[in-house]
C-alpha cells in the first residue's frame, strides 16, 4: 500500500499520454486516407492536404506533455517518489481532462479536417478557411491542456 500514490499517479501520466495519442493517431490515419485520395488526382494539392492532416495530432502531443510535468512532478524522472494515495489520485484526476478532451478533440478535429480537406479538393483557393474550421477545434484541446497543467503543477504543494 505504501506505493498507491505511485500508482494512482503514474496512471494518471500513462492514461493522459495513451488517451490522446490513440485519438490523435486514429484522427491523422482518417485525415490521411482522405488526404491520399485527394493527392491521387492532383499531388499538387499535397501542401494542403497535409497542414489539414497534422492538425487532429497535437491532442497527442498535449497528452505526452501532460504524462511528463506529471512524471517530472512525482518523482519518476529523477528525485523522490514517495506519495500519499490521496496526492496519487488527484494526479490521477489532474491528468484526467488531457486525457477526455484529448481523445474527443481530436476524432472531431480530425472529421472537420477532413471535410476541410473536401473542400481543398474542389476549391484549393479556401484552404485557409479549412484550416480555420478544422483549429477551432483545438481551442478545446487547449482549453483540456491548460486545466491539466494547472492541476498536476499545482498538486505538489500540497500538504496531504
Amino acid at each position: 500500500m505504501n506505493n498507491l500514490g505511485i500508482i494512482f499517479a503514474l496512471a494518471g501520466a500513462i492514461i493522459s499520454a495513451l488517451v490522446a495519442g490513440i485519438g490523435s493517431a486514429k484522427a491523422v490515419g482518417m485525415c490521411g486516407e482522405a488526404a491520399a485520395g485527394v493527392c491521387s488526382d492532383d499531388p499538387s494539392k499535397f501542401g494542403k492536404v497535409l497542414i489539414l492532416q497534422l492538425l487532429p495530432g497535437t491532442q497527442g502531443i498535449y497528452g505526452l506533455l501532460i504524462a511528463f510535468i506529471t512524471l517530472s512532478q512525482i518523482g519518476i524522472l529523477g528525485g523522490s517518489a514517495d506519495l500519499s494515495w490521496q496526492k496519487g489520485l488527484l494526479y490521477f484526476l489532474g491528468c484526467l481532462p488531457m486525457a477526455i478532451v484529448g481523445y474527443l478533440s481530436a476524432i472531431k478535429q480530425g472529421k472537420a479536417a477532413i471535410s476541410g480537406i473536401s473542400l481543398v479538393a474542389k476549391r484549393p483557393d479556401q484552404s485557409s478557411k479549412a484550416i480555420i474550421f478544422a483549429a477551432m477545434v483545438e481551442t478545446y484541446a487547449i482549453l483540456a491542456l491548460l486545466v491539466s497543467i494547472l492541476a498536476v503543477s499545482g498538486i505538489g504543494g500540497l500538504n496531504i
